[in-house]
């Protein structure tokens, strides 16, 4: 498949135009013409690029690419390392931020819910990224801590009696914590995202709704591996998720 060809098609699928983003979505770094084989992964961190490298890769795909608004733009030191992996390598490296979180299929928050097993049926926040919804039947805090820890492989942090009781759910991927006020304001009984602030520890208690943050990157796998799979599956294209594993 030709570069041009998957970027659109991608483009298509996902509508970056849609969305106020704070990088530029879709390709990023320009390597070979011809695409055979994708590394995806959430972050373009060296390990990734190093992964790709070692797999013969032509084009890696992740969530969390370069270039970001009021990042110093100056080519030293790890940027420069990283992008002379993927010059010298001639590897392309396309990314999708906002778009793969709010994808109603395949994006992040899409993915925790078919996870999780709860059942969206609104959004919320800027640009309608949060999500909200029930779960299929009523269970308690910890219940829910201890399905998601099984589910993403990270035990999250509770703020939260484990015995209250819950029904409707919000969620948003990431770093999306500024959102729980919002939830808040929904009327849902529990809260769940990728990273927690000070305050938000506060807001929990005061409000009586439960925050589970269950980490940014464990939060942020599922958009690309179902974004690989898909390609993999429509496009025939040989894709594989590499996990570099992050604790954050």
């Amino acid at each position: 498949m030709k570069r041009e060809e998957l970027v659109s098609y991608l483009d298509g699928l996902l509508e970056p135009a849609r969305f106020r983003d704070y990088c530029p979505n879709g390709l990023q770094v320009e390597g070979r013409n011809e695409v055979r084989r994708i590394v995806a992964g959430v972050t373009a961190s060296q390990a990734l690029l190093d992964a790709a490298v070692a797999r013969g890769a032509d084009t890696i795909l992740v969530h969390h690419g370069y270039f970001w608004k009021g990042e110093d733009g100056r080519v030293t030191g790890i940027r420069r390392q990283r992008l002379a992996t993927l010059i010298e390598n001639d590897i392309n490296l396309i990314a999708y931020h906002l778009p793969l979180d709010a994808h109603p299929e395949l994006g992040n928050n899409a993915q925790l819910a078919r996870s999780l097993g709860w059942l969206p049926d609104g959004r919320f926040g800027e640009q309608d990224i949060a999500w909200l919804g029930a779960l299929a039947e009523p269970a308690d805090l910890g219940s829910i801590s201890s399905n998601v820890t099984a589910m993403l492989g990270r035990e999250p942090l509770v703020i939260g009696s484990l015995q209250k009781p819950v029904r409707r759910v919000a969620w948003c991927s990431g770093g999306a914590q500024a959102y729980f006020e919002q939830a808040i304001a929904l009327g849902v009984d529990a809260y769940l995202s990728g990273e927690i602030s000070e305050q938000t520890v506060h807001l929990a208690r005061e409000s009586g709704v439960a925050y589970l943050a269950a980490g940014h990157h464990a939060t942020e796998r599922g958009g690309v591996q179902a974004l690989a799979m898909h390609l993999t599956e429509r496009c025939g294209l040989d894709c594989e998720f590499v996990d570099v594993e992050n604790p954050v």
